[in-house]
């Protein structure tokens, strides 16, 4: 076990007046080595009349396992979640700041990712005990988009991290770990990120991260 990364998770949507201070935010704690952070854009918000080009029904669903998990009523944006373990408004910087010190505390399961051309290889290895799901996310370091319409009509939105695909890798077991290959596809905006997580079964608490 070795000191690692925290991963802070923002569910957010252009389609949200409430969600531009909360990109902001996760774009102050980009600048942050020992956080990872990932913008999950939602779908939901898509109906008053402006499609966020980045949301995905996948991030709507991940973020509907995890109200249910917390015991929500059901999802809201923005919304942050730290290390699977502890959600909050998305946009109060204090409460992140502290809860990503605490979770920055505990020893947290090594994830390496290395590179070989257009090669990822994610490895984990064996745990301690119980077993946790691979995830590996393909992140788009930034973007932007005018917004013509719906709560945030007429302003340029700005974001970091932005989650393109999160796929599901493998399992991590006590008997063994996990070694997990991708081909980057090409750029989108800019050179991808990759970032790779373990986390408990039934999107429980994230026991290390590790990114390129």
């Amino acid at each position: 076990m070795v000191l690692a990364v925290v991963v802070v998770e923002l569910f957010t949507s252009q389609g949200c007046s409430s969600c531009p201070p909360a990109d902001a935010l996760l774009a102050a704690l980009d600048k942050d080595p020992n956080v990872i952070v990932l913008s999950e854009h939602v779908d939901y918000w898509n109906y008053l009349g402006w499609r966020d080009p980045f949301s995905s029904a996948a991030f709507s669903a991940r973020q509907q396992r995890y109200a249910r998990r917390f015991g929500q009523d059901g999802p809201y944006t923005p919304q942050m979640v730290v290390d699977g373990r502890v959600q909050f408004a998305g946009n109060d910087g204090r409460k992140a700041r502290s809860v990503i010190a605490e979770a920055a505390k505990p020893a947290k399961v090594p994830v390496t990712l290395a590179r070989e051309g257009d090669r990822i290889t994610v490895t984990t290895p064996p745990l301690a005990r119980g077993k946790a799901e691979l995830w590996v996310a393909l992140v788009r370091p930034e973007g932007a988009a005018d917004v013509p319409r719906g709560e945030n009509a007429g302003r340029t939105l700005h974001h970091v991290a932005i989650v393109r695909s999160l796929t599901k890798a493998g399992t991590a077991t006590r008997e063994a770990g996990v070694t997990h290959t991708l081909t980057l596809p090409p750029p989108e905006g800019g050179p991808w990120r990759v970032v790779a997580f373990l986390q408990e079964p039934g999107q429980g608490a994230i026991l290390g991260g590790g990114r390129l």
